[in-house]
């Protein structure tokens, strides 16, 4: 397929992908009848959260607030494109006030959760105590380090805007102090290391994207200084990368990971992390720079609700995502443990915290009408998806297995269509575009990060 030919069928999907988007139909205001509102609380502005909160606020009858320790709305899947210089923080960020703008009955509270008073039916925040009749949890995940927290520091984690600004600004003056590192080879070699622990889609994903960062930099940037090269390393304890998908799908992205020129070190666990260097049993990897995307666990919800912790720390749920022993109470997303028809453990992505989100909100809706008996909840699988870099990917839709430019024209289109927002679906389009035509990418600013208002609990 020639270059001209690939261009104009990137410049076609993205129009259609943001003509569809640009065409969802829009719902009228509805009018609140003071005094006799059901109150709903839902902790967390993610897709889950998000989806439940605007499908309430259109609910007669009901008062809706959504609380969440941030003002924005995070694609969490294009985070590592902010954190290597392919995208801006508000590409993928959207205010949640303005994307709830249209539901007069969404109450939007900037609160830091930190427990629950199931007796009293409040959620207790650092400055008020907020009543609720049923409440709706999406808080999400957050990093695990599996018992070894003070790893953080040395080999901090991707899951939100400040983790990947701070991972740019160490990313790109890895290159600026390589480069004046000129007559220490070892140092500037320790540099231009990478390490990822961890060789799930965020790692894979990430490490692509460094590797032809580092590429492209080197080779229009720095193409002046000799010597300097980039050495990505991807360290998984699992026997391959991508392990949750299909046999062929994982090892096509592993072919192409090391078309990239990146190592994939499988069956490897780290033994140490210190600040510029991993230890894998005997062996030292020197690095400039160590990311860690090797597993999260639930937030501290099961601690909040007084019940005891399921896998990964999450909240294990009934059929209708309820929490036993809490009738008013459901859990969504990630910090929930829901079973989808075949008995297994429905995995923590986008597209199952967006269906819970839907479905959650029409279940309230049924019971406020005096039907208390909903459907259990089904979870509709329509496809994984992953990117290696520049026309490649991997994607498995049930049976169906494609890879290579078909599958990166579909991961894209996809990304593109479940942004929130019109503006950022548009904004992020041309950036790629614009980057996949000149091999050029437009964030590479260093900006030192100051420390955040409030620490992070979690």
């Amino acid at each position: 397929m020639s270059h001209a030919l690939r261009i104009s069928l990137l410049l076609g999907v993205a129009t259609a992908a943001l003509l569809l988007a640009r065409t969802a139909p829009t719902r009228p205001r509805r009018t609140m009848r003071p005094g006799q509102a059901h109150k709903i609380v839902v902790i967390g502005a993610g897709f889950g959260g998000l989806e439940a909160a605007r499908r309430l606020g259109r609910v007669p009858g009901v008062d809706v607030t959504l609380l969440d320790q941030r003002n924005h709305h995070l694609f969490q899947p294009l985070l590592y494109q902010v954190a290597t210089a392919a995208l801006s923080q508000d590409d993928i960020a959207s205010p949640v006030r303005g994307i709830l703008a249209a539901e007069s009955g969404v109450e939007v509270l900037m609160e830091e959760v930190t427990g629950i008073d199931t007796r009293a039916r409040q959620v207790v925040c650092h400055a008020r105590r907020v009543p609720y009749d049923t409440l709706v949890i999406a808080t999400g995940s957050q990093p695990s380090y599996f018992g070894h927290d003070a790893w953080q520091e040395a080999a901090p984690s991707l899951k939100d805007l400040d983790d990947a600004l701070t991972l740019r600004q160490r990313i790109l003056s890895a290159f600026e102090q390589a480069a004046v590192a000129e007559h220490d080879a070892p140092e500037r070699d320790r540099l231009l290391t990478f390490v990822l622990v961890g060789g799930g889609p965020t790692g894979v994903e990430m490490a692509g994207s460094i590797a032809e960062l580092a590429h492209d930099m080197l080779s229009h940037d720095f193409h002046g200084i000799g010597g300097m090269r980039a050495r990505v390393v991807i360290i998984e304890a699992g026997p391959s990368v991508l392990g949750h998908f299909a046999p062929d799908l994982s090892a096509r992205a592993a072919d192409d990971l090391r078309g990239l020129g990146i190592e994939i070190r499988t069956g490897t666990e780290v033994t140490d992390i210190q600040p510029g260097t991993v230890h894998l049993g005997a062996e030292t990897i020197p690095a400039g720079t160590i990311i860690w995307t090797a597993g999260v666990t639930a937030t501290p919800v099961a601690q909040w609700l007084g019940v005891k912790p399921a896998h990964g720390g999450r909240v294990r749920v009934n059929a209708d995502l309820r929490v036993p022993g809490h009738p008013g109470i459901y859990v969504i997303g990630d910090a929930a443990l829901a079973f989808g028809t075949d008995g297994k453990p429905l995995p923590g992505l986008a597209p199952v915290a967006k269906q819970q989100g839907r479905y959650v909100a029409g279940a309230i809706r049924r019971r406020l009408r005096g039907r208390t008996r909903p459907r259990p909840f089904g979870y509709r699988d329509y496809g994984t998806l992953a990117t290696i870099g520049r026309n490649k990917a991997v994607a498995e839709f049930g049976p169906i297995h494609i890879s290579g430019f078909a599958a990166w024209v579909a991961w894209a289109v996809a990304h593109i269509f479940f942004l929130i927002g019109f503006r950022n679906r548009v904004l992020v389009s041309a950036q790629w575009l614009i980057s996949y035509v000149t091999h050029r990418r437009g964030g590479r600013v260093i900006v030192p990060q100051a420390p955040s208002i409030r620490p992070r609990t979690g």
